[in-house]
């Protein structure tokens, strides 16, 4: 990748957090005899406000699309959350506004990216679903997702919208009638049996298998073990958080590989695979050097669990702040700009 782009990888390739692919090596082949591509990553609006864990797809994606100079389409699946989730239609939309206007505010490019409610575009793609849902039987679709007699009916068809912004004629006003042009979606690794059954079913249709690039789940603050969620506050930095809320948060809940005693700590280490804020750093902290340095103190013992904790809160601090300036600036006629339905170049 980076011998074609002539730029350094993103550090999330090179610290494994980007950690497995599909067909990835035949789009970079693609790339290299000059044919296009383009990218597509999601967001099910479930919150008025994005957490970190929320970040690491778009923060990604957004890199690519700047490397590679392609087009990106968002969508935004406030069907499924309606389908999956009691919520209103009020909160529903609510959401995903508030959301749009999070991702917006990580600085994507309007004149190549195409944010999409479903609920709002589906005609545009609804013969392409029809299509999909043609293909699948409630047999793969048991087997694929496990669903049983109590799920409602939406929520098995749901596979055959997410699929459809694999295929570029789903955006004809930006890609027109093609189907030979390659799609590449970056997504955490739960996503990826959605993307196996459209993978499956493509030939079918006569259409290009999607390429995926999937990352290792972003972790909750009480551990590895544990399920980061937007409806728990304790398990997640928001981008909502003050600066007084995410020192709390690090420093009250945030598990720690440091030793029960400050001279246990001395003497053993840190067990750094387990700590949650050695972690984040991993995430967040681009200098290698720097992180190296922590790493090393960390587990000899020479830093300290309260120390790690105060490097990571300034850090997060400083990228919440600098997010909530770029949000603030974010209004609904730049709202409206990414999701209206356009040429795009």
């Amino acid at each position: 990748m980076e011998r074609l782009t002539g730029k350094p990888a993103h550090p999330w390739l090179k610290r494994g957090y980007f950690f497995s692919h599909r067909d990835l090596d035949e789009v970079l082949d693609l790339y290299e005899a000059g044919k296009q591509f383009y990218l597509y990553t999601g967001r099910g609006p479930s919150s008025d406000s994005l957490h970190f864990g929320h970040l690491i797809p778009f923060i990604f994606t957004k890199w690519l699309q700047e490397t590679f100079n392609v087009p990106l389409v968002i969508q935004c699946t406030d069907d499924e959350k309606y389908l999956w989730k009691d919520v209103t239609e009020e909160d529903n939309r609510r959401y995903l506004i508030e959301n749009v206007k999070d991702i917006i505010a990580l600085g994507f490019d309007v004149n190549k990216t195409f944010i999409f409610s479903d609920i709002d575009y589906i005609g545009h793609m609804y013969r392409n679903v029809m299509k999909i849902q043609k293909c699948i039987t409630a047999n793969q679709a048991i087997g694929a997702f496990g669903f049983t007699g109590s799920h409602n009916v939406g929520q098995y068809s749901f596979v055959a919208i997410q699929a459809a912004p694999s295929f570029p004629n789903s955006f004809p006003h930006i890609f027109g009638s093609a189907t030979d042009i390659k799609c590449v979606i970056p997504c955490a690794i739960d996503q990826d049996p959605y993307f196996r059954v459209t993978r499956d079913i493509a030939p079918r249709l006569g259409y290009l298998k999607p390429a995926l690039i999937h990352s290792k789940f972003f972790p909750a603050l009480q551990g590895f073990n544990t399920k980061m969620s937007a409806s728990s506050d304790t398990s997640a930095i928001f981008l909502t958080d003050t600066p007084e809320q995410i020192k709390h948060k690090i420093m009250n809940h945030a598990f720690s590989g440091g030793r029960v005693t400050k001279e246990e700590h001395r003497r053993l280490g840190a067990n750094v695979e387990v700590d949650i804020p050695y972690h984040y750093l991993r995430f967040f902290l681009e200098d290698d050097a720097k992180l190296q340095d922590i790493h090393d103190k960390y587990k000899s013992g020479e830093m300290l669990t309260s120390e790690i904790k105060q490097i990571l809160i300034s850090v997060l601090v400083e990228q919440v702040e600098a997010h909530q300036r770029a949000r603030a600036q974010v209004t609904d006629e730049i709202v409206e700009a990414f999701m209206t339905v356009r040429q795009m170049h």
